[in-house]
């Protein structure tokens, strides 16, 4: 399979560098376009075989994939000035511009998917979202195939999107954020900042794998660790008495909007 990312942001440059590292799409078939050389160059610095190019339309030539990775008020502008073949298939990254709109804005009928990645996808830990409305059952299991590859793919409806988005795309600066707080309180009492982000990071990594390899839940993994009378759960109810559940929540609802 031969693919085009339009778009080396911080969202194509992560998914071409992802791609790069499976094995199913090798290297010297990803093409990446963008209008910025210093984001091109930057990318070939980190992968050498892939091709870059600031021709849109070039980039596109004789792929079978085309991700597009483009601000949401770019992407009529982009895809409007882009002449596809009807073998090709288009997944946008675009958050919030419907595959029915996306139709609107092509020069013919193609398959078209939404995608919602996170961050991850450069180390291949991204939680991949996929929906579609029309295409073939093959396609859709050759795509997931290589978006497992750099994390965990999952096929939904794209009327769960906007919850799925504040859930996994959104939800990971959550994590940061708890992450840089909980690393801050670590300096405070006395660690190195560096060490205290590392574990910190290494405790959040620790939490998802037990969630991900185990049939558990948070609450039950929870009880194992606040013994009565003990540290973690005065800690815990800090937590609660501060409002973290309802903070959390607040911001996936706002975030799916």
């Amino acid at each position: 399979m031969k693919v085009a990312i339009i778009g080396a942001g911080n969202m194509g440059g992560s998914i071409a560098r992802g791609l790069a590292q499976g094995t199913l799409v090798k290297s010297q078939d990803i093409i990446v376009s963008d209008p910025s050389l210093e984001k091109l160059n930057q990318l070939k610095l980190d992968c050498t075989d892939i091709v870059v190019t600031a021709d849109n339309q070039k980039a596109i030539q004789n792929v079978d994939v085309v991700f597009l990775v483009v601000k949401p008020w770019l992407v009529a502008d982009v895809l409007k000035n882009l002449k596809f073949t009807e073998k090709q298939t288009l997944v946008s990254v675009a958050a919030g511009v419907e595959i029915k709109e996306l139709e609107s804005f092509l020069n013919q009928p193609i398959v078209i998917y939404r995608m919602i990645p996170n961050t991850a996808i450069s180390e291949l830990a991204s939680v991949n979202l996929l929906a579609t409305l029309n295409a073939p059952e093959s396609l859709t299991q050759a795509l997931l195939a290589i978006l497992q590859e750099m994390g965990m793919a999952m096929f939904i409806p794209e009327s769960q999107l906007g919850a799925a988005t504040a859930l996994t795309s959104c939800g990971i600066a959550y994590v940061f954020k708890y992450i840089e707080a909980a690393s801050r309180a670590g300096v405070e009492l006395g660690i190195y900042p560096h060490d205290a982000m590392k574990m910190v990071a290494k405790s959040v990594e620790g939490a998802a794998k037990i969630i991900l390899n185990n049939d558990t839940h948070p609450s039950l993994e929870i009880d194992k660790v606040t013994t009565p009378g003990g540290i973690t759960i005065k800690g815990i109810n800090e937590l609660e008495h501060a409002g973290f559940d309802s903070a959390i929540i607040r911001a996936m609802k706002i975030s799916s909007k």
